[in-house]
């Protein structure tokens, strides 16, 4: 029998159970893609991969926070409804994961890089009931503090370390090539989960291969990094070079797929954790309610999936995992949030909301409609509870006329029955979280007006 006869009869035996692959980048801001608008050419692979799948040029964290984010991506639900609303806390060895579900369809499951949903701080092994049902493992848990650029140290199945050669995107991406490879002949779902481009801890830097470490200075910069300046000016050129390095290492993942005869079969997901404001908005990188934090790339191609489509409708990735098991073919867990499917082939004009959650920096929440940013702060709470009864009104942007959250409008009276109007349906997701309702104050503000500043009816629902 000939190779590509062999590649024929396994399609015919599993044409439901398509390969999945989850490419998730950690801290990578939507506009530092080729795709969603970046102009110094970051990410050639991305874009092409792209027009043979759908876009969501509207995709936003459900929580702008490592752990927490990452807990929605493997259960589907919020973090408040997980259990791990901030950093420090551990997923429940009895959640319902992707890997348990794919895993009862009959998929091998494998998980590949960083982790960051067990022990607090561990700086070691994640133990085998805290790694989320994977059947196959070669992860840390924190891999920004058991690892840098040139020195990358994963545990394996029996928990021995591992240490793999070469720049750290690459080394993950040789292991992820090796897993492909050994799997091919059967249905798999691997989550290859890398560091970069978040900044290296110790030094606060972003340490990119040095062939590109200072070919990125001076680049293009999105408008609100540009006027708010925070960390950007001495970082970005680092940040610009990971990315670089990051797209070729998903061109050489889909490469891989091509070789292997896998790449028109296989469901390929590329996204981030959360987003990267560069301190502009509070004294870290993200843990803020707006778009630098909450906005990512986020692109998914494979079986089922429109070709070459832009969405444009504001989603949440904490749909992921019902989009995956929609996609799949596998039924999905009762209660979680649900799937992208429908989003990617609607017709009708751009509509949709996200809700976001934020802990840490503040414990915050917000709305993020087409058109607006609603976003309420508890001044009283302890940053590391996981919700309030009482916040204070403190966001409101009119995303079509500032698109890059530059004009603060809350408090305004011109927007008060605007405000009135996000108000109830952020209240309506805060239940849907299973948060208790809380007091929401109105904003306080001396402005009585600014020029001409209004808010037709037909926009409120915008």
């Amino acid at each position: 029998m000939t190779e590509f006869s062999a590649l024929n009869r396994r399609r015919a035996e599993r044409p439901s159970m398509p390969p999945v692959i989850v490419f998730l980048t950690d801290q990578q801001r939507w506009d530092a893609t080729g795709i969603g608008g970046n102009p110094v050419e970051l990410t050639p692979n991305l874009d092409h991969a792209a027009r043979s799948g759908t876009w969501f040029d509207n995709a936003h964290t459900p929580q702008p926070l490592c752990t927490p984010a990452r807990s929605c991506l493997q259960t589907g639900n919020f973090a408040t409804t997980n259990g791990v609303h901030r950093n420090g806390l551990n997923l429940a060895t009895d959640a319902d994961t992707l890997a348990k579900r794919f895993g009862a369809a009959g998929y091998r499951t494998g998980y590949l890089g960083k982790w960051h949903l067990a022990d607090p701080g561990s700086k070691g092994p994640v133990r085998p009931e805290q790694r989320g049902g994977y059947d196959d493992w070669l992860a840390a848990n924190a891999l920004e503090h058991t690892s840098d650029s040139y020195s990358t140290r994963l545990y394996d199945n029996d928990g021995e370390p591992v240490d793999l050669p070469g720049y750290r995107i690459d080394a993950l991406t040789d292991a992820a090539i090796r897993y492909l490879v050994d799997h091919q002949h059967e249905p798999f779902l691997l989550f290859l989960s890398f560091l970069e481009p978040h900044h290296q801890n110790r030094r606060d830097d972003y340490p990119a291969p040095e062939v590109y470490r200072d070919r990125y200075h001076g680049s293009w910069l999105p408008p609100d990094l540009a006027s708010l300046h925070g960390t950007t000016f001495q970082q970005i050129g680092g940040y610009y070079g990971m990315i670089k390095r990051m797209d070729e290492a998903y061109g050489r993942l889909l490469d891989a797929l091509r070789s292997l005869g896998l790449y028109d079969e296989t469901i390929t997901v590329f996204s981030s954790d959360h987003g990267c404001h560069f301190k502009t908005r509070n004294s870290e990188y993200k843990r803020s309610v707006h778009d630098g934090s909450t906005r990512v790339p986020l692109m998914i191609r494979g079986p089922r999936v429109p070709r070459g489509r832009v969405v444009e409708d504001v989603v949440s990735t904490v749909g992921l995992p019902a989009t995956l098991y929609e996609l799949a073919g596998i039924d999905a867990p009762v209660g979680i949030q649900p799937s992208l499917v429908p989003a990617m082939h609607s017709a009708e004009r751009p509509a949709g909301e996200a809700f976001i959650q934020v802990s840490e920096s503040e414990t915050a929440r917000a709305i993020r409609t087409q058109r607006w940013k609603y976003g309420i702060q508890a001044p009283d709470a302890d940053p590391k509870d996981a919700g309030s009864d009482h916040y204070v009104e403190r966001y409101l942007y009119d995303l079509e006329a500032d698109p890059y959250e530059l004009n603060n409008l809350v408090g305004l009276p011109s927007h008060r029955e605007l405000s009135d109007h996000l108000r109830d349906r952020l209240l309506a997701w805060m239940k849907t979280a299973g948060e208790p309702e809380p007091v929401i104050d109105n904003a306080v503000t001396s402005q009585q007006g600014r020029g001409q500043l209004d808010v037709q009816p037909h926009e409120i629902s915008m």
